[in-house]
């Protein structure tokens, strides 16, 4: 039979298959031996042992379409990262982190800022002047009054997305909005692993039925809640490729007077020069001298040049 898993939980992992029935399924071990762990967002298939209880197991995955690292999850097409506006403010240096890593992995983003309803024109002004020259679609939506969701809802149409962002800004009621029954579906669930209600610390795919076409060869619209964060660390980042990511850059490069020029403390560099010009935002090169010079401090090399002196 097969099926897509919806959530994973200690080695436990819930399929709901085609009839919308949800199996609880463990793992067969040759994933072990290959070192492969189901995902949310896996389509599998499973041998189903126990009919009446809905238990089986996992016996195969289905080649992915791609999968994510952080969130660990698969076939997922784009991220929704969402902030609010103010209260709380936004952070931009994690906002920016989590850009680079959907960025490492090759993934689209759209940046949704909520709390729209009690912002003003200029907050909005200075965050879309900030990202949408990043080439990064910038949505302003308020989730309290509905606004701006027609227009997120056709971001998501017919796609899986990821959906992220820090807590307190509206995630969970935004996706109750999306999926009016995604409460009802969350807490079946809980009480059929009896497990609790720690759904936020788990990452959750739903079926948004209507963003769907029903029809047999129609398009299927997901979106997979994951846990809030309050940092995101970098792998695989340094200050050597940090400027990679950040791609407004790239315009103004060849115009530094040093090749491999860091943007940092080298004379006539093209990227300083558009930032006072105000062709890059100021805080987006903000965050990334705070970030390069994070990645600066934890080279071996630079550690160890420190205490020698």
């Amino acid at each position: 039979m097969k099926g897509k898993i919806v959530k994973g939980i200690a080695g436990f992992y819930y399929i709901e298959t085609p009839t919308g029935k949800v199996y609880e399924c463990k793992a067969k071990g040759i994933f072990r031996k290959f070192n492969l762990k189901p995902l949310v967002g896996d389509d599998v298939r499973i041998d189903v042992i126990d009919e009446e209880k809905c238990l089986g197991n996992v016996t195969e995955i289905i080649p992915r379409k791609n999968q994510l690292i952080r969130p660990p999850v698969a076939n997922v097409d784009q991220a929704v990262i969402l902030f609010a506006i103010v209260k709380p403010n936004p952070s931009y240096n994690l906002l920016d982190r989590f850009l680079i890593t959907m960025r490492q992995q090759n993934l689209p983003v759209i940046i949704c800022f909520n709390k729209q309803d009690i912002a003003t024109e200029e907050e909005q002004q200075e965050l879309y002047d900030a990202y949408e020259k990043c080439g990064y679609t910038v949505l302003f939506i308020s989730v309290r009054e509905e606004r701006g969701l027609d227009e997120l809802k056709e971001h998501l149409r017919g796609k899986t997305t990821t959906l992220a962002g820090p807590s307190g800004v509206g995630k969970s009621s935004l996706l109750n909005k999306l999926v009016p029954d995604a409460q009802m579906q969350t807490g079946e669930l809980s009480k059929k692993i009896d497990r609790g209600k720690n759904t936020t610390r788990h990452s959750e795919l739903f079926f948004v039925k209507e963003l769907s076409d029903m029809s047999e060869d129609g398009v299927e619209t997901y979106i997979i809640d994951t846990p809030g964060f309050t940092s995101l660390d970098l792998k695989d980042v340094t200050c050597d490729n940090i400027m990679q990511y950040y791609p407004e850059f790239e315009e103004y490069e060849p115009s530094c007077r040093f090749g491999g020029c860091a943007h940092m403390a080298e004379p006539d560099c093209g990227v300083k020069t558009a930032v006072e010009e105000g062709k890059i935002a100021r805080v987006r090169y903000d965050n990334y001298k705070m970030i390069y010079q994070e990645l600066k401090n934890m080279r071996p090399d630079y550690s160890k040049g420190k205490k020698g002196r």
